[in-house]
This record gives C-alpha cells, sequence and structure tokens, in this order.
C-alpha cells in the first residue's frame, strides 16, 4: 500500500530521522525492559497532587463507568462515560454520557444519546476535541461481550459533534466492519487525534482492528493506515481481549494488540500509540514509517499517553502501574513517575490542559485530576 507523503510530512521525516540519529548517538534508545529500567541524568520533572473536590456532579444524576477526558480551548474538561453501567436503581438518574466541567469541575453542560441521522455507540469509550472545536465519539461494544443492557452489535463508527451535541458527519457503520483491510468503517476504535497543521484525524482502530487509520477531518476521507512497525494490519478473527503470557521477542508481536490510545505532536507531527496488550507505545512520522518504540513489560503499561502542554510538548505521559511514567518524548527515555498520594492509577484514557493539569478516567474505578504544582529537579 502506497502511503501519502505531503511536503510538511517529507520536511518532518528528515527532522525526526536526524534526532533519532542524535538520540542513538547518545544512547538515548530504549528498546525493552531492560533498557527502561536505565537510570536517566538528573532533571527538572513535573510535580502533581490529587485534587480531592473535582469534579462537582450535581445531585440530580449519576455516572457510570469514566472511559475518556477531553479538554476543549477554554480548559473545559469533557467526560465521556458509560450510563448503562449504572445499576438498575440508578438508571433513572443516569447523566447523559457527555458532561462537560469548567476548569472549577463545575458541571456546565451535557448532552448525548440516541438521536436522528447518527448511530450512538453501544458502548462509549473515547472523546476528543479538536483544534476547531468538534468534539469526536467512538465506542468499542462487542456483539459477544455478554454485557447486560446492550445490543449485540460491534461499534464500528465514529461520530463527529459541535460543543452544543449537534450532529455534523458519522464515519463508518455500526456492525459493518469488514475488517483491517476496510477503508469505510472503523472496528470498536478507541481513540482518536486531530493534527491542525495538516486536519488530519488519527484513529487508534483500535479493539477489532488493529490499525492506525487515517482521514480528513472535514470529509471524512480516507487517506491511509498501518499496523505495528508501519507494517499492513492484518486481520486475526477474535473480539476478545487478548494479553500475551510472556514476552520472549524483546521487540514484541508483528501486530498491534488493543490499540488503545493515539496522540500527535503539534510541533512536529510525530504519532505515539498507545499498544496496550503488547505492553509498549509506538512511535512514527506521519505517514506511517515507523522510528522506534519503549517496551515496558515488568508492569502493565501503555495504557494510555498524552502530551505534556508545553510548546515542545516535551513529556509523554503514559498510563503504567499504579501512577503515570514520564517519558521524554524525543528520546523515549522514562524519566520519572508521576504516583501522588490517592491517585486512583493510571487511567483507562487520560488528558491534560493548559495549565500541566492531568485528568484520569479509570472507568470502574472512577475518575480524578492531578493538579500541576510545577516543575522540580530530580536526583536520580
Amino acid at each position: 500500500m502506497k502511503l501519502e507523503t505531503s511536503k510538511f510530512e517529507t520536511l518532518n521525516r528528515a527532522f525526526l530521522i536526524a534526532s533519532v540519529i542524535a538520540a542513538g548517538a547518545q544512547g538515548g534508545w530504549l528498546f525493552g525492559t531492560e533498557a527502561a529500567a536505565q537510570t536517566p541524568a538528573a532533571r527538572s520533572l513535573p510535580m502533581f497532587e490529587v485534587d480531592p473536590a473535582w469534579p462537582k456532579i450535581p445531585a440530580k444524576w449519576k455516572v457510570g463507568d469514566a472511559s475518556s477526558f477531553a479538554v476543549d480551548a477554554q480548559d473545559n474538561v469533557w467526560l465521556l462515560h458509560r450510563p448503562r453501567t449504572l445499576k438498575p436503581e440508578q438508571a433513572a438518574m443516569a447523566a447523559p454520557p457527555v458532561m462537560v466541567f469548567d476548569p472549577a469541575g463545575n458541571n456546565i453542560k451535557a448532552w448525548g444519546g440516541a438521536g436522528s441521522g447518527y448511530e450512538w455507540p453501544e458502548r462509549e469509550h473515547g472523546i476528543h476535541i479538536d483544534y476547531k472545536g468538534f468534539v469526536w465519539i467512538g465506542g468499542n461494544s462487542c456483539p459477544t461481550n455478554g454485557l447486560p443492557g446492550l445490543k449485540p452489535v460491534a461499534d464500528d463508527q465514529l461520530l463527529k459533534f459541535t460543543q452544543d451535541g449537534k450532529f455534523v458527519m458519522q464515519i463508518g457503520h455500526s456492525n459493518q466492519s469488514k475488517g483491517n483491510a476496510d477503508t469505510a468503517n472503523l472496528h470498536r476504535p478507541a481513540d482518536v487525534w486531530v493534527h491542525p497543521q495538516s486536519n488530519e484525524l488519527y484513529v487508534a482502530d483500535g479493539y477489532g482492528n488493529h490499525r492506525v487509520v487515517v482521514y480528513d477531518a472535514d470529509t471524512g476521507a480516507f487517506k491511509r493506515m498501518w499496523g505495528a512497525f508501519g507494517n499492513k494490519p492484518t486481520d486475526d478473527g477474535h473480539c476478545e481481549i487478548v494479553s500475551p503470557k510472556s514476552f520472549p521477542d524483546a521487540q514484541g508481536p508483528a501486530n498491534f494488540s488493543i490499540v488503545h490510545s493515539i496522540r500527535v505532536a503539534n510541533s512536529d507531527g510525530t504519532v505515539y500509540v498507545a499498544d496496550r496488550e503488547n505492553r509498549r507505545v509506538q512511535v512514527f512520522l506521519p505517514d506511517g514509517t515507523f522510528v522506534k518504540q519503549l517496551i515496558r513489560t515488568d508492569i502493565p503499561f501503555a495504557r494510555n499517553v498524552a502530551l505534556s502542554p508545553d510548546r515542545e510538548q516535551q513529556f509523554l505521559y503514559v498510563g503504567s502501574g499504579k501512577g503515570i511514567t514520564v517519558v521524554d518524548r524525543k528520546t523515549m527515555e522514562v524519566v520519572g513517575n508521576i504516583q501522588p498520594p490517592g491517585i486512583i492509577g493510571g487511567g483507562h484514557l487520560i488528558a491534560t490542559d493548559s495549565k500541566g493539569n492531568i485528568y484520569i478516567a479509570q472507568t470502574s474505578s472512577g475518575m480524578q485530576k492531578l493538579v500541576f504544582k510545577g516543575m522540580t529537579t530530580a536526583s536520580r
């Protein structure tokens, strides 16, 4: 399959390859558990503490499993939760699946659910607010998951709305995926990210497929796709989550296994993909060229990814184990760990705002705001 490469992407390729060569010359590459355990030099690192009062849920509503957060240009925080996970006695008080909180944690609007002209996902999974302010929502329902209250269909679509919940566009259709070669449908997409400079929608597709797929964010037109290591994604014909029982190969499996989270750096277009069950983050150029990866098999690693909000986006935050691993995004070195007292874990999906705060959606364990408290120099 021939990949499209714009002038912007060509320049990025040259820049990033030079960066990779420089990092390798400095011994900055990390491959596998053994390398991940290397001790980096002391550097300034972000500090956080839990905000126990965030958010403020209106008394009239109950919130189901918190699946994902997104942050808009005004630093309002958007929660996507799963109302159908509430107990039957709480179902009548279910909050709408999309809830919006201001920076202080006050609920300012809520909407979502079934409507005319689109197929709302059976099992809400990921939410993203793009640079134009549009809201993207996907789901990961599996026809054979056996979960109560869900129709036996696959969420093979992405939805685009205005911030007031007006339907704009749908890519793909429920229960219509034909596998990894299908360019018209997704298959249980986990996460998305729109890159402002290219206006491209990058999809972590995800639970059913094993690929990154890219669309035009305005028209929904397919542009390109790739699998692990930049290879052609292949089908394996199952709906269950399969975690490796061992990790004998330092490079890991040839395919993705739950492409769970994706971020694209604003400055250079580098793509970071959380390959959750394989416990690795893979790094790509915008055209799908594989650059390198970070694997940590000693703990549950690569649950999600998020970028720090500084201009260079110097840190990649990776949900792992009981906290969040801090990674230098250029060298992919592990430089720290975020685990303040009271943290609920590494999260299902996470998001950052412009102030540096981190928002954790932890499904059955709830949700949480980690308040950025500045930088410190840690001796390591």
